[in-house]
C-alpha cells in the first residue's frame, strides 16, 4: 500500500502542497485529477521521494525518506511529463535503461517485449530523436514497463507512478496506454497516475483524487468524485457530468459546459 500523511511542499516562498493525505492500493488505478497548478505533479514528485516534503510517505511499509535508491528502484517505476536526452541513444538503449534500474537486468528479451507492448515493435534501432513526440512518450512508458515487469514479486507488488502519460498521444494510443496500466492493476501492481483528461480517467481509474489550490478535495471511486458540485469547485467553473441511466455510471464526463451564473 501507499500512504503518504500531511503531506506539505514549499518552493520558495510558495506553499504549494498544504497537509495532503493520499493513499493508492495495490490491484487499482489511482488517478490524481485537477486544474492546471493545483499541485499534482507536485504530489507525484512528493511521493516518489523526488522533492523535499514534510509528512511521511510509506511504500510497502517502506518509508521512502529512509529507503535506498536501489532498493525503490526495484519495486516502483517513475514516468514522468518529460524525459529529455540530449545523447544519440537508440530506442533499445532507452528502453534497457528500465532494465538497469530494477531487478530483471539479465532479462533482455523484455526489451522487445515492451516495444511491442507499447505499439512499437521493429522501432529499437531506430534513433530516440527521431521519433514523434508520442513515440517517445511510448518508448520511455516503455522503459518503466521494464523496470516492474511482473507486478507482484515474491507476493509482494510493484508499483507504476505516471505523470501524464497520454498527454501527447492519439486517441487510439491513449487508450492503449491505460489499458496497460489497467492491466498491470488487474495482475496484482499499483498504478498511481497524474490526469488530465477525466474522460479517460472514468473509464480507467479505481480510485481519483481530486486537488484544487494544493488540497486534496475529495478521494473515492470515480462516481463520488466526478460530481458536478466537486468538479465545479475544483475547476473554479461551471462543470456539468453526464451519466448513462439507467445503470448511474460515468458514460464520458462532459466538462466544458460552463453554466450561467
Amino acid at each position: 500500500m501507499l500512504n503518504a500523511q500531511n503531506i506539505t511542499v514549499r518552493y520558495g516562498k510558495h506553499d504549494i502542497l498544504h497537509n495532503i493525505d493520499f493513499h493508492a492500493q495495490p490491484g487499482a488505478v489511482t488517478a490524481i485529477v485537477g486544474p492546471n497548478g493545483s499541485g499534482k505533479t507536485t504530489l507525484l514528485k512528493a511521493i516518489t521521494g523526488e522533492v523535499a516534503h514534510g509528512g511521511t510517505v510509506t511504500l510497502n511499509d517502506m518509508d521512502i525518506d529512509a529507503a535506498k535508491a536501489w532498493e525503490l528502484a526495484a519495486i516502483r517505476a517513475v514516468l514522468p511529463q518529460a524525459t529529455p536526452l540530449a545523447f544519440p541513444f537508440t530506442v533499445s538503449e532507452v528502453v534497457q535503461l528500465g532494465l538497469s534500474n530494477g531487478i530483471s537486468a539479465a532479462r533482455v528479451r523484455l526489451i522487445v517485449a515492451a516495444l511491442e507492448r507499447v505499439g512499437l515493435s521493429g522501432y529499437g534501432a531506430r534513433y530516440y530523436q527521431e521519433l514523434s513526440g508520442g513515440e517517445q512518450q511510448r518508448v520511455q512508458l516503455a522503459r518503466v514497463l521494464t523496470q516492474v515487469w511482473d507486478p507482484v514479486v515474491d507476493g509482494t507488488a510493484r508499483w507504476l507512478f505516471l505523470d501524464e502519460p497520454v498527454s501527447a498521444l492519439d486517441i487510439g494510443h491513449q487508450l492503449q496506454v491505460m489499458q496497460i496500466a489497467r492491466d498491470f492493476a488487474d495482475a496484482g501492481g499499483g498504478v498511481v497516475a497524474v490526469m488530465h483528461d477525466l474522460n479517460l480517467t472514468a473509464m480507467f481509474a479505481d480510485t481519483v483524487a481530486l486537488i484544487s489550490d494544493g488540497r486534496v478535495l475529495a478521494q473515492d471511486a470515480p462516481a463520488e468524485v466526478l460530481t458536478n458540485e466537486l468538479l465545479s469547485e475544483a475547476y473554479h467553473c461551471g462543470v456539468r457530468v453526464n451519466t448513462a441511466p439507467p445503470s448511474g455510471t460515468y458514460l464520458l464526463p462532459h466538462v466544458a459546459t460552463q453554466l450561467a451564473s
